[in-house]
């Protein structure tokens, strides 16, 4: 083969090696458009069907009582396919139809299409351009529609609280985020999702299902009807109704006792754990987060400085105060520190080696039941100091210290409960590994007295201590504290029916009620004491850095239990000065139904009884 030749052929090798790569491009060009690439089939679909979600309706909330608390009414979203509406529309027109500027239209536009704030756009679907549409806006629109080609009304309903109480448990709904489509394929752009409280905990069971109708369109877009007579249509399904198990009534009267104060009330049923009313102060009207103005309303509530969009009942961490001795109380006499007639010296404090803790004046020596009624320091000083220093029993501090611990969360202390609304606070329960950081190991019972009367670092949040004044009165066990009786068509989750039991002895629990009892009849709480019914009860005075908090904790009637109640005025003073008389009227409207003639008259009078808070008080 000469040169020529040669030549020649590796030519044609050259034109044929061409000509195949061109033709493999090609196919895989072909496999990727029609294959690979949703595209075109999303552009012939557009084109030949409009699929339009149907928009379930939200379950409706109740009271314990069936008192309607949240329902739904229609609203009007405006919806646009990108596809359909690119230069098709005169922007002045439909700008001032919706009375709305050019400079919002384009920014509204911009705004869909940027896949980092709308991550499931795509111009062949329907987007949300404009939500929550009033009657009068959407009549207005609807005789124009015809304009404005690539736009389209979508009617869903929104939420409406029937009642300016609750906030804190009901919540609120709001468009979602790009956050909540990522993490749930459910959503779509303009979907909307619980953001706070019940709202938000029991989304997946308010929010129903969604429907799909196909509507059948002609080469200019016209809707023609039902595609195949809605056969592949799929109805909604709508959501769960939710009964819950707060007394709307009781919830009133505490959000008004509450009023120009800061802090919390929370009530519990002890047989199931049913929670009956949480107040957090301050607090907001519900109805405020409704609509195009919940953005703005939320954005004033959040840079108030008393911070009314936290849920204090579970959020707020604060010291227990003496409430929590009863606590100590039932520790010591399980573990066979003291028993019901061990005394213990009381010189106006707890006074040892150097260190002392103040008390008020009353008997000396003193002993349990007496102690718990007159809220003696000195009693439950010494209770700790003797059981962190029984080397005997406990070999050193550390184990001591740790069998402590052991009791408090047995109670329900020093982690979350697990109530049933978002973001709820674990409190602070120390152990042995936390005073050795602390003081390189070298402490002791002395060093950390103060937590044996509700101080130094132990912090409970309200539903805290109302679930221990539920679980005294259960004499030993709680259930977890929910805010939801029933869930139509479900049972609830079995960690609200479950009982939970302490560590502590039945016959402990007797001694400690039989000393709550002596405080309402002779000791701290005696504004309490009632002739129709027995009320036990135990007050705290949380030291802080200004005034100090008012706390009270109870639970009536004494053997037949139907509420227990936490109260916690911050910076309100004496446990009587505030929590024992809200407490005590309270419960009277839940036991009795109704106030009496002289308890209206108090709660007259704590109601405008207002505490005045420095500009740096939360």
């Amino acid at each position: 083969m000469d040169i020529k030749d040669f030549q020649l052929e590796k030519r044609r090798w050259v034109i044929a090696g061409v000509a195949i790569a061109i033709v493999v491009i090609y196919i895989i060009r072909l496999f990727t458009l029609q294959i690979m690439s949703d595209d075109y089939k999303k552009n012939a679909d557009s084109n030949a069907f409009l699929k339009k979600i149907d928009f379930p309706s939200r379950g409706v909330v109740t009271d314990r009582n069936g008192k309607l608390l949240v329902y739904n009414q229609p609203s009007y979203d405006i919806m646009v396919v990108m596809n359909e509406a690119k230069n098709r529309i005169d922007t002045m027109e439909f700008c001032n139809t919706l009375g709305i500027t050019k400079e919002f239209f384009i920014k509204r536009m911009e705004e869909i299409k940027d896949r980092s704030k709308n991550p499931g756009y795509s111009r062949f679907t329907q987007q949300l351009f404009m939500s929550q549409l009033s009657d009068q806006e959407f009549s207005v629109f609807q005789e124009k529609i015809f304009r404005f080609p690539g736009f389209y009304i979508q009617k869903r309903s929104i939420r409406q609280y029937a009642y300016p109480y609750a906030a804190h448990i009901l919540g609120d709904v709001a468009e979602v985020s790009p956050s909540d489509i990522e993490e749930d394929n459910y959503y779509q752009p303009g979907d909307y999702i619980g953001k706070m409280g019940i709202e938000r905990s029991y989304e997946k069971e308010l929010r129903g299902v969604k429907g799909v109708q196909i509507l059948l369109r002609d080469a200019h877009g016209r809707i023609q009807g039902r595609y195949q007579n809605g056969e592949l249509d799929t109805k909604p399904v709508a959501g769960k109704d939710l009964k819950l198990s707060i007394d709307l009534e009781l919830q009133a009267l505490g959000e008004r006792l509450m009023e120009g104060k800061i802090g919390s009330i929370v009530a519990i049923e002890p047989s199931t754990g049913e929670i009956l009313c949480m107040v957090s102060s301050p607090t907001y009207d519900p109805r405020t987060m409704v609509g195009r103005l919940r953005g703005k309303n939320h954005k004033e509530l959040s840079r108030n400085p008393r911070k009314p969009l936290l849920n204090r009942s579970i959020m707020g961490q604060y010291p227990p105060g003496s409430t929590f001795k009863t606590s100590q109380a039932l520790t010591f006499l399980s573990e066979g520190i003291v028993n019901s007639g061990t005394s213990f010296p009381c010189p106006h404090g707890f006074r040892y080696k150097g260190l002392k803790v103040g008390c008020h004046g009353h008997a000396s020596p003193i002993n349990l039941i007496p102690a718990i009624g007159t809220s003696c320091n000195a009693y439950f000083c010494w209770g700790l100091y003797y059981m962190l220093s029984n080397r005997r029993k406990y070999g050193n501090v550390q184990l001591a210290m740790n069998t402590w611990r052991d009791y408090m969360v047995s109670m329900g202390f020093g982690y979350k409960l697990g109530v049933d609304l978002p973001g709820e606070k674990r409190g602070l329960i120390p152990n042995a590994e936390y005073y050795d950081n602390a003081y390189k190991k070298a402490w002791n019972g002395l060093t950390v007295i103060s937590i044996s009367i509700g101080q130094g670092e132990v912090n409970l949040t309200p539903l805290q201590i109302a679930n221990l004044g539920a679980t005294i009165a259960n004499r030993g066990y709680y259930y977890v504290p929910h805010v939801v009786k029933q869930i139509k068509g479900q049972k609830l989750d079995t960690l609200y029916t479950r009982r939970h039991v302490t560590k502590a002895t039945r016959r402990a629990y007797d001694l400690v009620v039989e000393g709550m009892r002596r405080a309402v009849v002779s000791g701290t709480c005696k504004s309490a004491n009632r002739s129709d019914y027995i009320v036990c009860g135990k007050t705290g005075t949380a030291q802080n850095r200004g005034q100090d908090h008012s706390v009270f904790m109870g639970f009536a009637p004494m053997n037949n239990p139907k509420i227990a109640i936490a109260v916690y005025v911050e910076n309100g003073g004496f446990g009587a000065d505030y929590g024992v008389p809200i407490g005590s009227i309270m419960m009277e409207k839940y036991i009795k139904g109704k106030l009496s003639s002289y308890a209206e008259h108090q709660a007259a009078v704590f109601q405008s009884r207002h505490i005045r808070y420095g500009s740096g008080d939360r």
